[in-house]
């Protein structure tokens, strides 16, 4: 149909042509109620967005001179966010005669990298920008939905012949506890005579 009389039947109709498909040929085009026709499309446009995660980036700060405990609470923090799916910056920040000590600073990068390897690899290596060293860690896609199925799931022989995992382990435990308790008792016994 010509453009023109197609142009016509619309007005007639009280509605509007509205090429849908330009680069199609020849060009497809619809007449439809234009008004409700950007709703529509705005509606699943919203939808889609809903549905969709959104990958945030969480930034983590450190200085050269973190002691063990706060850098273990940075480390499992990093970790957690690792875990969420989002991608975290980790900054280590050097202060006055702490850049002549840079060196203290990579290896402290390098330590969280390994410590956070099993759930996160490095997207953007470790750099100097002005006073900060800085690395990006991403979350490693096949291995963390691994980890969660295998974390979820009972032990395979524990389910096979029925018997309640957490009664082998005492039995074991056991034993050894009732042979180290006649040992801790002869110590006391030569320091009591």
């Amino acid at each position: 149909m010509p453009p023109f009389e197609a142009l016509k039947v619309a007005r007639s109709q009280g509605l509007d042509l509205v090429e849908v498909a330009p680069t199609a040929n020849p060009p497809v085009c619809r007449i439809i109620n234009y008004g409700k026709y950007l709703y529509q499309l705005s509606k699943r446009q919203h939808e889609a967005r809903k549905h969709q995660k959104s990958i945030g980036l969480k930034e983590v700060k450190l200085r050269p001179r973190t002691s063990a405990h706060d850098f273990e609470t940075k480390r499992n923090k990093v970790i957690d966010f690792l875990r969420e799916g989002a991608k975290v910056k980790v900054t280590i920040m050097f202060r006055g005669r702490e850049m002549a000590h840079r060196d203290l600073g990579f290896k402290m990068m390098e330590r969280l990298v390994e410590e956070v390897s099993e759930v996160g690899q490095v997207e953007t290596r470790p750099r100097l920008e002005g006073p900060n060293l800085t690395s990006i860690i991403a979350a490693k896609k096949a291995a963390g939905k691994s980890g969660k199925a295998s974390a979820a799931s009972p032990p395979p022989h524990a389910a096979a012949d029925g018997a309640r995992p957490a009664s082998r382990p005492r039995e074991t435990v056991s034993a050894p506890s009732a042979a180290a308790a006649p040992e801790a008792s002869k110590p006391s016994e030569s320091s009591g005579g």
